[in-house]
């Protein structure tokens, strides 16, 4: 998706009969959005094709001077078995095409077969050659969960090797025709990654975001489709919808888990047919653009539960990312909190101010249900009300304290790492107590409130440990 042209890898037609190569390439093209074609009437040169590189599928006639399809299906298996072949013959002939199928063909069509028949098999043969090509890029990634391309993540401020492992897939899908589904809470940067996919999939077009929820049916399908000039009561100009301002580029719908069942339908067709009518209009458009879907609900839930199509959202879920909540990224708060206190700084037209040595443990404490945006809006609020050179603790104690009964319980899950392990000597309970007090302290810049909270026990409980360690 690189370029105007589709697929990305090349569809090669091989006939003796230039006509019927026109015929074919023209309605591959115009019924299928199938561009990147290359013609051959000579099966001699078949081989010097394909080893020049490129080609993905080819579409072989049997009977030929020179080399029959059979005998170039023979050599391909050999020479480059990754290649998906469709035999498109004059001969309807049942035992010839259980030959040609055991020979390592796709797919074998009759010349005189509908031509929607021939297009949806040639579709089919497209995808599967996609989705093979999208395995092979991801196996190899999990032999390097290395970021190539760490330039186009910069817009997310993380060191945190969840995250980190999200770059790597989003890296090796980005260039997928198949759609991409992402999900995650509210405010887990759902919008950055598909900013970051559309960086990464060389399109040349652009990134059109339509937020979903609350779009009843009718808005819908205009707001995707458009519509013609008279469509309706008001349509006194045709206008174009977000699917054709994407051509060439990504379509981002986000809160998908809120379309009616009715807009579902017309997704799904959308994402099936490749094709889509404008309202108002009997003539359809093709679809030439990447799809990425976003939502914070639980889109398997909503399906067992029959308020999202089963159809859809497997479509949906070919490439699919899960972003972790800030909760469970804690060590992310630092580089979050210097990262945000230098922007609202800029913003604002201050100083960046220093924060406290608790402040990042402090907030490591709170489950930011809103996460990396709840984050963001409480360090520019607390950012625009500082006179200080060091940032006061005040604000986000303020913020914070009110919440904390709306945080969920922590779900059981795998123990939290031992520090104590690989210690030699332990300490004893009285020792190992007061060297926390110690450090809770520390970092709470003395602040008692602060380091109960980091200790999670009360204030009158480490006053009492407080007392005991001075006496």
């Amino acid at each position: 998706m690189s370029d105007t042209t589709y697929p990305d890898f090349g569809v090669l037609l091989v006939d003796d009969e230039p006509a019927w190569l026109g015929s074919l390439a023209l309605t591959l093209e115009s019924c299928a959005g199938i561009s990147n074609i290359t013609t051959c009437s000579d099966s001699r040169q078949v081989m010097e094709i394909l080893d020049q590189g490129g080609i993905g599928l080819i579409l072989l006639d049997l009977t030929m001077p020179h080399l029959s399809g059979e005998e170039l299906l023979e050599q391909i298996a050999e020479r480059h078995p990754e290649i998906t072949a469709i035999v498109v013959s004059g001969l309807n002939q049942i035992e010839t095409a259980v030959r040609c199928m055991r020979q390592g063909a796709f797919d074998y069509f009759v010349k005189t077969d509908d031509q929607d028949r021939i297009v949806g098999g040639v579709l089919r043969a497209v995808r599967m050659q996609e989705l093979q090509r999208d395995h092979r890029e991801l196996a190899s990634r999990f032999c390097s969960t290395a970021v190539r391309r760490p330039e186009a993540f910069e817009a997310i401020v993380t060191g945190d090797r969840g995250m980190l492992a999200v770059f790597s897939y989003v890296e090796a899908v980005a260039k997928s025709p198949q759609p991409l589904l992402i999900t995650g809470e509210s405010g887990v940067g759902k919008e950055l990654v598909a900013r970051a996919v559309h960086c990464l999939s060389g399109c040349r077009g652009k990134l059109v975001t339509v937020n979903v929820a609350g779009l009843d049916d009718s808005v819908f399908s205009d707001t995707l489709f458009g519509h013609v000039r008279g469509a309706f009561t008001g349509a006194e100009q045709a206008r174009r919808g977000m699917v054709e301002e994407a051509t060439d580029g990504t379509l981002f719908l986000d809160e998908i888990g809120d379309l009616s069942i009715a807009s579902q339908v017309k997704l799904l067709r959308l994402l099936q047919e490749g094709e889509y009518f404008p309202l108002g209009c009997d003539l359809p458009k093709r679809l030439k653009a990447r799809i990425i879907v976003a939502t914070h609900q639980n889109l398997h839930e909503k399906e067992r539960q029959g308020t999202f199509r089963r159809d859809l959202y497997y479509r949906l879920r070919t490439h699919q990312v899960n972003l972790p909540p800030l909760r469970q990224r804690t060590g992310d708060i630092p580089l979050l909190l210097d990262h945000f206190l230098e922007q609202a700084a800029r913003d604002l037209g201050k100083k960046k101010p220093t924060p406290p040595k608790g402040l990042a443990p402090y907030l490591a404490t709170y489950c930011f249900p809103g996460n990396v945006r709840e984050l963001k809006a409480m360090i520019f609020d607390a950012v625009s009300v500082h006179t200080d050179r060091m940032l006061s603790m005040d604000a986000f104690v303020r913020t914070i304290e009110p919440l904390r009964s709306e945080c969920p319980a922590a779900a059981p899950g795998a123990p939290a790492l031992n520090p104590f392990a690989g210690f030699e000597q332990l300490p004893t309970f009285s020792d190992a107590a007061a060297f926390l007090v110690m450090e809770a302290m520390d970092r709470s810049g003395g602040n008692q409130t602060l380091a109960a909270r980091l200790l999670g026990i009360s204030q009158p409980a480490l006053c009492k440990r407080l007392k005991q360690r001075k006496g």
